[in-house]
C-alpha cells in the first residue's frame, strides 16, 4: 500500500505448554506494552480471554505510533520459553510457546469497505473496564461476508469506539489478503508468521536458567531476560535495524 500504517494490532496467543504458555503469554504482553511505554506510544486494550488457570489464552491491543510496524514487524513468530515452574517439585525445566503476530493497521483512505460486504452484531464486553463496561453491549463482531474474517473488538470506551477500531483490523487484513493475493480467511497469513504454534516452531527462546535469549534468525544472544521482559527491547530490535 502506498499509505503508511497508521499503528499496528498486536495479537499473542499461548500455544504448547499449556499454563505455562498462558503465563508466558501475559509475559509477553506486559513486556511489549512496558516497551511502548517507554517509547511514548498509546496503547489501547482490543480483547483477550484468560485462562482459567492463569494468564493469557490471547491478548489483543491496538499500538498507535506511525513507527511500530518498522520497529515490531520482526517480533512476528513463534516464542519459546524455558524455565522451571513455580509447581514443578522437581526442578525439571518445562518448554512452552506463545505467537505473536504484527498487523500494520493503514488509514481509513488506504481500502474502502462496503457497508453490504459486512455483518456487525454488538454484545457485551468480557474485557477490562468496569461493571458498566460489562452490562452493556459495548463489544463490536465485524463479520466479512465473502472472506469470512471475523474481527472483535471489546475495548472500555464505548460501543462506537469499538465499532471503529474493528474496522480498523478487519481492513487491515483486507489489505493483507489483497497484497498476498489470498482468497479466502487469514489463515493462510496468519500461518505464515505462527506456524502452528509448535516447540520446535520458534524465532526466538528465552532460556531462564541461563538468563539467556537467542534469536534464531540472526543468530545472536542476548542477556538479563527479567530486562527485557520489562520492556528493555531496544538491543534486539536494534540486532535487526542493522
Amino acid at each position: 500500500m502506498s499509505s503508511a500504517p497508521k499503528s499496528i494490532i498486536l495479537e499473542i496467543r499461548a500455544g504448547a505448554g499449556g499454563q505455562e504458555a498462558s503465563l508466558f503469554a501475559s509475559l509477553l504482553a506486559n513486556m511489549y506494552t512496558k516497551y511502548s511505554q517507554k517509547q511514548g506510544w498509546k496503547t489501547v486494550f482490543v480483547s483477550s480471554s484468560a485462562s482459567d488457570l492463569g494468564g493469557y489464552k490471547e491478548f489483543v491491543m491496538e499500538i498507535v505510533n506511525q513507527e511500530a510496524y518498522e520497529k515490531l514487524k520482526q517480533e512476528a513468530g513463534v516464542h519459546r520459553v524455558q524455565r522451571i515452574p513455580a509447581t514443578e517439585k522437581s526442578g525439571r525445566i518445562h518448554t512452552s510457546t506463545a505467537s505473536v503476530v504484527v498487523l500494520p493497521i493503514y488509514p481509513i483512505e488506504a481500502f474502502e469497505i462496503k457497508p453490504q460486504d459486512i455483518e456487525i452484531s454488538f454484545t457485551r464486553s468480557s474485557g477490562p473496564g468496569g461493571q458498566n463496561v460489562n452490562k452493556l453491549e459495548t463489544a463490536v463482531r465485524v463479520v466479512h461476508k465473502s472472506s469470512g474474517l471475523m474481527v472483535l473488538s471489546q475495548d472500555q470506551r464505548s460501543q462506537q469506539a469499538n465499532r471503529e477500531r474493528a474496522m480498523d483490523i478487519l481492513r487491515s487484513k483486507l489489505i493483507e489478503l489483497e497484497e498476498k493475493k489470498i482468497a479466502g480467511s487469514a489463515t493462510e497469513q496468519r500461518r505464515e508468521q505462527i506456524g502452528t504454534q509448535d516447540r520446535s516452531e520458534k524465532i526466538r527462546t528465552y532460556n531462564f536458567p541461563d538468563d539467556r535469549i537467542t534469536d534464531h534468525r540472526i543468530g545472536k544472544k542476548f542477556h538479563n531476560i527479567e530486562k527485557v521482559l520489562g520492556g528493555n527491547l531496544d538491543p534486539i530490535i536494534k540486532a535487526f535495524e542493522k
